[in-house]
């Protein structure tokens, strides 16, 4: 099944209840590795671990983030949302993004202390320990996390899921350090992997916040998504063109509006059932979605902005050629 077929075939409480599940988890398991990793921490004195431990750390503050956004994103449309309260989870995911990015600056920082200071880890089995058990604990939060976010689209449990593959390369890093600084006797090899530690944690924090940054913005869906509407909606006859066609996404919803040219002698009653007929076609392939449909007579144009007065297929089609 495809993804906008899996999606498509959850209800909207199924959808929320799916995502709370998943930011349940990531609570649960940042609860499990904080305290492990706090052991192997005190244990070792090994930089990369702390570094390690201090994303776990905000890996909960994260996640709790995560799961009281989800509940808030899950919400109907009321008096003063009307458009719902989906971007939640984008301000959850840059909440999330920042959290890193701090993390990040502060491992960097103390791993170049660590480089000066010539001090290495001990107990270092204890740490290697601990990084296998998180290991195999990550792997199997990921897999489930990457199922909700298939099913249902969430940018929070996916911005989570993003964070939660970086610990995976995170603990090998720590592996790697610890074993050659306490096993091959290469000091320094610690601090140096806390300092590729923070540089990977600050780059999956600018990767992951571009989709919230997206979100936040309104920008528009990619345009091999708005010319699949525009190939779906031209397939009805009393279609004249569509054109002011603008679209957005807010949390797992998606809303698109746009105006319709039609023969100007058509009575209102069928021009609101060509609206009616267009909107179940196009229900049907982008579900979850809210349509805003505007009539208009053939050739009228409200505005003067050539993106509100061209055809729409017309504008994906200059978009597409000026970013190959």
């Amino acid at each position: 099944m495809s993804a906008p077929q899996e999606r498509g075939a959850l209800t909207a409480q199924t959808s929320a209840t799916l995502r709370r599940r998943a930011a349940l988890a990531s609570v649960c398991a940042a609860i499990i590795l904080g305290a492990a990793k706090s052991y192997a921490a005190w244990t070792t004195h090994s930089i990369a671990m702390l570094g390690s431990l201090a994303d776990t750390t905000l890996d909960l503050v994260a996640s709790l983030v995560t799961l009281f956004a989800v509940r808030i994103a899950a919400q109907p449309a009321d008096y003063e949302h009307r458009f719902g309260h989906g971007k939640a989870e984008a301000l959850a995911a840059l909440f999330q993004m920042v959290l890193v990015t701090i993390a990040a600056g502060a491992i960097i920082f103390r791993s170049v202390e660590r480089l000066g200071g010539g001090a290495a880890p001990a107990a270092f089995e204890d740490g290697v320990v601990v990084s296998v058990f998180a290991i195999v604990l990550t792997i199997a939060l990921v897999r489930y996390q990457m199922h909700v976010v298939r099913a249902t689209g969430s940018i929070a449990i996916h911005a989570d899921n993003l964070h939660y593959r970086s610990d995976l390369a995170l603990n090998g890093a720590v592996i790697a350090a610890l074993v050659l600084d306490g096993w091959a006797g290469l000091h320094g090899a610690d601090a140096l992997f806390g300092i590729l530690i923070g540089l990977w944690l600050g780059w999956t924090a600018l990767r992951a916040s571009m989709q919230a940054i997206d979100q936040l913005m309104d920008k528009e869906w990619p345009i091999e998504k708005r010319e699949r509407l525009l190939t779906l909606a031209a397939r009805h006859p009393m279609l004249a063109g569509i054109h002011d066609l603008r679209t957005r996404t807010s949390g797992t919803r998606d809303f698109v509006q746009f105006h319709l040219w039609m023969e100007p002698e058509l009575t209102l009653a069928r021009v609101h059932a060509i609206m009616e007929e267009i909107e179940a076609m196009l229900r049907a392939e982008f579900p979850h979605t809210d349509f805003l449909i505007h009539p208009d007579p053939v050739g009228h144009i409200d505005g003067t902005s050539p993106l509100v007065a061209q055809d729409a297929r017309d504008v994906v089609a200059e978009e597409k050629a000026a970013n190959p």
